[in-house]
């Protein structure tokens, strides 16, 4: 397990303000069902669907990776960060643009879509520019900077893509929907999926008291994505809309959980920390995304994936990062020899649990609208995404308001 540098800590504010805005887009996704009521939940091509989709895509998951690896990076892997100073220009440019892609996408405007599909790549190229030179120069973990390093890859891949798209509808020549398959793919396994995996390799151990999958296994597993993904994509491209595609996905997502939840078996139950159940319970959501994928059932695949299980898993380590956050921040600020609270003390069990139990009534909900598409139950689950985002938000601006507190006092006493 790696030696934390907390000396190189990025200043707290360059990962907050995408973890921040984390819970803000999932409250954004539920307004957009209470909006369009059950128009989302028919068709994947239908333009509110496709506004959802990448609202989830890019402006829950992909804040709270965003955010993540900005903290991760330096702490974890001691690989610098190259422009911290611009970091306030990436948040406002990605999150910009993927506001502009859900506004052209939803309707179907052209301004939009050109705006978002030069400002998104750029947002992943910058990204790429702030990170890829610190994780080559960093020393040691090989396995896990080759694993974040092919995220990026994917990212960049996944951005791209989607510009070309964009681009494409907004000229009024949409590319075929195989295409669209290929940017998927590439999206949740190349990138979201590969990141969690080379990241879960240190915090799963560190957080959640698990053992490691062995060097040699996750090397062939990244391996086999990183060979099996392009070829079938190649291959789906020829062959107009083969399974191979599909198959390539939900044997990678599919895998990925597995091995999770078989690190995750042996913990004792008295060190079964509220991470832990919340990454049980999303786990427990993506793997059955891995057959419904694969039997043609899309639409189900992805609420499984992009809309419950893939977000318990990136939020859930948004509620530790911002209290380690804070607590970083609290022992610049407080004086030496001043006692501050733990890590855990910031942010206790019972608001993770609050946070767990709003989610798992949201994705309930959600489900249940998709396989029974009314109105009034598609409002009713875009009620609870919003109420259960609420909550998550307001447990980490809690741990923010809270700690602000403690060193005012400790300064006034002082």
């Amino acid at each position: 397990m790696p030696k934390l540098r907390l000396e190189q800590a990025p200043a707290a504010t360059l990962p907050l303000r995408f973890l921040l805005a984390m819970p803000c887009w999932g409250i954004a996704g539920g307004v957009l069902l209470l909006i369009d009521g059950a128009a989302p939940l028919h068709s994947r091509w239908h333009p509110a669907t496709l506004a959802l989709v990448h609202v989830w895509a890019l402006g829950v998951l992909g804040n709270a990776m965003f955010g993540s690896l900005l903290q991760f990076l330096p702490v974890a892997v001691g690989a610098p960060l190259r422009g911290r100073r611009t970091a306030a220009w990436l948040h406002a440019a990605f999150n910009l643009g993927t506001l502009l892609l859900a506004l052209g996408l939803r309707c179907n405007a052209r301004g939009p879509l050109l705006l978002a599909g030069v400002l998104l790549p750029l947002a992943f190229l910058w990204l790429t520019a702030m990170t890829l030179s610190g994780l080559f120069a960093a020393a040691g973990e090989r396995l896990l900077r080759a694993g974040i390093g092919a995220a990026l890859g994917g990212g960049l891949a996944t951005a791209l893509l989607g510009a070309a798209l964009a681009l494409g509808l907004a000229g009024a020549q949409p590319w075929p929907p195989v295409l669209v398959d290929v940017h998927a793919a590439f999206g949740v396994l190349g990138w979201i999926v590969l990141l969690l995996a080379a990241v879960g390799r240190v915090t799963m151990p560190m957080f959640q008291a698990t053992g490691s999958v062995p060097a040699r296994a996750q090397a062939i597993w990244l391996g086999g994505v990183l060979l099996a993904l392009p070829l079938a994509s190649a291959w789906h491209l020829v062959r107009t809309a083969d399974i191979a595609l599909p198959a390539v996905l939900a044997a990678g997502g599919a895998s990925f959980a597995l091995a999770a939840l078989g690190l995750q078996w042996p913990v004792p139950a008295a060190r079964r920390s509220m991470l832990y159940r919340h990454w049980r319970a999303g786990l427990l959501v993506l793997l059955p995304a891995a057959p419904a994928l694969a039997g043609g059932h899309g639409m189900l695949a992805g609420a499984l994936a992009l809309g419950v299980g893939l977000p318990l898993l990136v939020g859930a380590m948004a509620l530790e990062i911002v209290p380690f956050v804070a607590w970083i921040g609290l022992r610049h600020r407080v004086p030496r020899g001043v006692r501050i609270p733990g890590v855990q003390r910031l942010l206790p069990d019972a608001g993770k649990r609050r946070v767990l139990l709003a989610q798992a009534l949201a994705g309930a909900l959600l489900l249940a609208a998709l396989l029974w598409p009314q109105a009034w139950l598609a409002r009713l689950a875009g009620l609870a995404q919003v109420g259960a985002w609420g909550t998550h938000g307001h447990a980490l601006l809690g741990v923010l308001r809270d700690t602000r507190a403690y060193a005012h006092s400790v300064e006034r006493t002082a």
